[in-house]
Parts: structure tokens; sequence; C-alpha cells
């Protein structure tokens, strides 16, 4: 499922966030957690912000999650999207991990749109073939 046209540049993967692109393009949308506090965190970092370990794992994330915020897009961000605005770009939130993402919801008209709403995780492609977390409303 695309969302954005195809000349859109995908995420180039840095060296803190590479397990977390590599595991959305095994479609498994997860998140850091601290070994030592079990906090998770997003974006992926080298150090926990809570206590400043370094020791990581990865927690899936839950397949539903719920609208924390969102903005509709009228002036395109790229060229490549001049065609495609209004668009949403909306924060994620999952409660049980306490951390949000920020994405896109595939199928809902800007009015459609209301906090606290429950989104299921869906796949689509970037521009560069990255898998990327995209979500419905339900």
């Amino acid at each position: 499922m695309e969302y954005m046209p195809p000349d859109v540049p995908g995420p180039e993967s840095s060296f803190d966030d590479r397990g977390y692109w590599e595991r959305c393009q095994q479609k498994r949308l997860s998140f850091q957690a601290c070994s030592a506090c079990g906090k998770c965190r997003h974006p992926p970092g080298p150090y926990c912000p809570h206590c400043g370990s370094d020791q990581v794992t990865w927690v899936e994330a839950p397949q539903v999650g719920e609208l924390f915020s969102y903005t509709i897009i009228h002036h395109p961000a790229h060229e490549a999207v001049r065609g495609r605005v209004p668009y949403n770009v909306v924060i994620v939130a999952f409660p049980d991990l306490g951390v949000r993402v920020i994405s896109n919801v595939v199928n809902a008209a800007p009015d459609e749109l209301q906090f606290g709403m429950p989104l299921r995780l869906v796949w689509g492609n970037a521009g560069n073939g990255q898998a990327i977390p995209l979500f419905k409303k339900m």
C-alpha cells in the first residue's frame, strides 16, 4: 500500500535507527526498550533517556494504536506530493509502551480524524523500497 507517490524519497537509516528500519522491512513495528529500566523509547538512540544505560532490547508494538495528534498538510513539502495535498501527518500513541510514532492514516478524510481514535497498523513502501508503518482507521 502506497500513501505517497513513489517519487517521495524514503527514510535512510543511521547507526542509531538501523535496527528499527530493519524490523520495519520485515513488517515488524518494534521499539527500543532499555534492558536496565525496561522503559521503551522512540526514536531509537544509543542511551536510555531515563537511566542512561546503553543496554537495549526490542519490543514488538501492538497492532492497534491511538491517534494522539495530527495535522493536515495543504502546502506540499516535496514536489512529488504537489498533486496529493491535502494529506495528513499523524502521531500515533502506544500508551502501554509509552511511545509515539509519526505516520499517516491512509483511509481517512481530514474531517474523519479524531483524537483518541483507534488506528490499525498497516504497511506501505517508501520511494526507496523501505517498508514504512502506516495506519488505518478502524
